[in-house]
């Protein structure tokens, strides 16, 4: 009886198409690893895409069904990332409503003329006198101020941005027991400051940084009474998170 004869088999063998299988998912792997570490929003929405419009998995089909065909796992990763951006932009709107909030408390209380706030690249940026604040050459903070640094304290338990407290001098020179220069007056004064937000507030410590400068930073000459009293000041810095990386980094030098 005559053996029958094999046809040979048509197309590519089976292990090949299993072996295409196992690169392809190797090589998306790859793929996503390096977009999810450069951080780049294009390249991650045009992987997310991708998988969307299954036109990488359509170009090589596997021989494996999904379990759920509608489903898009790399949208879910499309929408942390997104998540992310609405994150900041939340923190964002925090820092604008706060700043609105001390305009409006500044314009009520007619403190304008002691009290200036502002938004720049830093984050909200409050520059009080030192009238308001301190007895001349000392770093006591005054009952007339506690008000407004009530009002600060309050605000700042909504959010959780770093706090940089600057004290700053005039020129004319101090040499007293407890402040033997400017340096030493300018950094109790910002300490101070502090000190009142964190006891007087649930505020952790670690959020804020103390710096004194001295004098070496006027913002006006110091020739005139009027100069003098402007560059006697305290300056609060609510730091934008774009901003914060760097007070760190300052804060650990220090």
């Amino acid at each position: 009886m005559r053996r029958k004869e094999k046809k040979p088999q048509k197309g590519s063998p089976k292990w090949m198409v299993t072996f295409s299988d196992m690169i392809l998912l190797i090589l998306v792997f790859f793929v996503m690893l390096f977009s999810m570490s450069v951080i780049d929003a294009k390249k991650f929405e045009a992987i997310a895409e991708s998988f969307q419009s299954r036109e990488l998995l359509e170009a090589f089909p596997s021989m494996v069904e999904f379990e759920n065909p509608d489903q898009k796992p790399a949208q879910n990763d499309a929408d942390s990332f997104n998540g992310l951006n609405s994150n900041q932009s939340e923190k964002e709107m925090d820092l604008d409503q706060l700043l609105h909030e001390v305009e409006s408390y500044l314009e009520d209380n007619n403190l304008n003329e002691h009290i200036s706030a502002t938004r720049d690249d830093r984050g909200v940026v409050l520059v009080l006198q030192e009238q308001l604040l301190f007895e001349s050459g000392e770093a006591q903070i005054l009952s007339s101020a506690e008000p407004f640094l009530n009002k600060v304290g309050t605000l700042l338990q909504s959010l959780p941005n770093l706090v940089k407290v600057e004290g700053h001098t005039d020129d004319r020179p101090i040499s007293t027991y407890r402040y033997p220069s400017n340096w030493e007056l300018s950094g109790a004064r910002a300490s101070s400051v502090i000190r009142f937000l964190v006891n007087n507030h649930s505020l952790e410590q670690n959020r804020f940084i103390a710096t004194g400068y001295g004098e070496t930073r006027p913002i006006a000459p110091n020739n005139s009474k009027e100069n003098l009293r402007e560059n006697r000041r305290v300056v609060i810095v609510i730091s934008d998170p774009d901003f914060e990386q760097e007070l760190r980094e300052s804060a650990g030098d220090l």
